[in-house]
């Protein structure tokens, strides 16, 4: 008796395993299918049946964070990053994608903390730049001139670009090294160091130069050194 329950009970697993693989594969279709042709609401709706399927550890939920980032719904990808960081949290990605959905939330000073965790594990510039702006905003200007002095000192390999809007119909595209020492200008500036304010800005038109903000800056440093 114990074996023919041991028997039936294997078999009911064993249709539920199949079942739920016969499932997950025709979600698969469904976001492959959605994917083609654009519209990622259904292919987020396959995503979510996947990982109730799953449970919680499956990688449709890693797939569901990327959908969110890309489609610039940072609410929701705050929300799944945040609960694949509980799993995995030293994944650089999803830190990334965590800090840069809490900036652009406006919600600066989570923002700042997770720039902070990402950039004690990348040491990358960038990250340190970003930390020394969102730090700027919150009017910790002492902090802010750290972040971005420990930022000029690390490597930079020139690739990346940080968009300025000059005015309400023109933008411009910098290299980080050039909005680095623009950066410091501006926070420089508002810790009333004029002198090393405009050596940044300097440098900053030395890397960059078409730099309009820079050159704006200077030449306000300038006419107050006039008067």
């Amino acid at each position: 008796m114990k074996r023919i329950l041991v028997i039936i009970f294997f078999l009911i697993t064993a249709s539920a395993v199949a079942q739920t693989a016969k499932s997950v594969a025709f979600e698969q279709q469904k976001i492959e299918l959605a994917l083609s042709y654009g519209d990622k609401s259904i292919a987020a709706n396959a995503m979510y049946s996947i990982i109730i399927l799953e449970g919680p550890q499956s990688v449709y939920k890693d797939s569901l964070a990327y959908l969110y980032f890309n489609e610039r719904n940072f609410l929701s990808c705050f929300l799944v990053t945040n609960d694949i960081l509980k799993t995995k949290p030293a994944h650089l990605e999803f830190m990334e994608m965590n800090a840069i959905s809490l900036e652009s939330m406006g919600a600066t000073e989570k923002a700042a903390e997770a720039y902070q965790k990402l950039f004690a594990k990348t040491n990358s510039n960038y990250h340190a730049y970003k930390l020394a702006g969102l730090q700027f905003i919150m009017n910790k200007f002492e902090d802010a001139y750290a972040s971005i002095k420990k930022a000029d000192k690390l490597p930079d390999d020139g690739t990346t670009k940080i968009n300025f809007q000059v005015n309400k119909n023109y933008n411009q595209e910098a290299g980080l090294k050039a909005a680095m020492a623009y950066l410091e200008g501006i926070i420089a500036m508002n810790l009333n160091k004029n002198a090393e304010a405009k050596i940044s800005f300097e440098r900053a038109i030395k890397l960059f130069p078409e730099f309009v903000l820079a050159k704006s800056k200077l030449e306000t440093l300038n006419a107050e050194k006039k008067e």
